[in-house]
């Protein structure tokens, strides 16, 4: 029954692949500087290694939001929350993961009689505008100290591709690492307080229960990048706003940089440490962040490229997304405990 349970966490991670894929190599495979399959594979390693990693500072605040504590909840939760994914993915439409998450956990909650904490839950939600502004700001920084450095020295413009060519595979896998560590709480989050795994030791090396549900989302995660997310990819790397190469490399690090600020604890810890303020560690939004950094670029080129029509469209699924996911919870909630007679929650 565990791995049944599970089925619909990796059915999150591959919807979380094949829609979130978009936001670290969409803009590099958009503008033709890196075949798809290249970025599939170097985006699914390094998704599964920040999962891996570091993926248990976000966790840890969906747990404060919402303990699923029961398998058929956190399944129903996690369920509803790939749907509402993957009818966004059809839609291609670059949504968010983290905000279907969070409307699911809520729904969960209201069905259930369990305190939302608010606190908590309006933290999260500022992020949602945090972090494509932030991005944004990201980017148009990066962008014109790009274009200083090139416009200062006299590079071939055959080094420059191939410059470009290599700085967007490695800030790509930073990405996909910042992804894993960040997102991975959306997937598997729900399912750490059931705990449905014990802890491997192996002399003084532990794999502990959560980080063999990060691995298992993390290969789920993979396995939607390689076979859903290249038409996604081609709405945020073309469609939004056409990008140049050295535009797509400033894309993919500006929301790299956001998603590692909000999932890094060693960097909370050390800025705390020094009395400096840390962002919380939420799981972001990969997809805002993304098309904050867009926004940014072409607003600094004038705003005339940028397709607005096309940008509505994505904002109206992130508006959608959490209110879909949080009433398509409460239903689905209703008849796994009603109809099949399963624990939705242990009080």
């Amino acid at each position: 029954m565990i791995w049944f349970f599970l089925l619909s966490g990796l059915f999150l991670g591959w919807s979380l692949g094949a829609n979130d894929a978009s936001n670290v190599f969409g803009t590099a495979v958009g503008t033709k500087m890196i075949r798809f399959k290249m970025a599939a594979a170097i985006a699914s390693i390094f998704v599964i290694l920040g999962a891996v990693i570091s993926g248990s500072g976000a966790t840890e605040t969906l747990e404060t939001l919402g303990s699923v504590n029961a398998l058929a909840g956190s399944f129903t939760v996690a369920l509803s929350a790939a749907l509402t994914i993957f009818w966004m993915t059809r839609a291609k439409l670059t949504v968010s993961t983290s905000q279907a998450i969070v409307g699911a956990i809520v729904g969960w909650n209201l069905f259930t009689g369990s305190p939302t904490n608010l606190d908590v839950l309006l933290e999260i939600v500022s992020t949602w505008v945090m972090s494509p502004v932030l991005s944004g700001i990201f980017a148009v920084i990066l962008f014109l100290i790009f274009r200083f450095f090139l416009n200062k020295t006299r590079i071939h413009v055959l080094e420059v591709d191939i410059l470009n060519r290599f700085l967007l595979i490695l800030v790509g896998a930073f990405g996909a690492y910042s992804l894993g560590a960040n997102n991975i709480a959306n997937v598997m989050g729900v399912f750490v307080p059931a705990a449905p795994f014990r802890d491997f030791v192996f002399g003084s090396f532990t794999f502990t229960g959560t980080q063999q549900l990060f691995l298992l989302g993390g290969v789920a995660i993979s396995v939607g990048i390689f076979t859903y997310s290249y038409q996604v990819m081609m709405t945020v790397g073309h469609d939004l706003f056409k990008l140049t190469p050295a535009s797509a490399l400033v894309v993919v690090l500006a929301q790299a940089l956001v998603l590692f600020l909000f999932a890094s604890q060693g960097l909370q810890h050390w800025l705390l440490a020094h009395g400096l303020p840390a962002l919380p560690l939420v799981p972001v939004s990969s997809s805002q962040a993304v098309v904050g950094a867009v926004i940014g670029i072409g607003l600094v080129k004038g705003a005339r490229g940028i397709h607005f029509s096309i940008l509505g469209k994505i904002s109206l699924g992130w508006v959608l997304t959490p209110v879909l996911a949080g009433l398509l919870t409460f239903i689905l909630l209703y008849i796994v405990k009603n109809v099949f007679e399963l624990q939705v929650v242990i009080h």
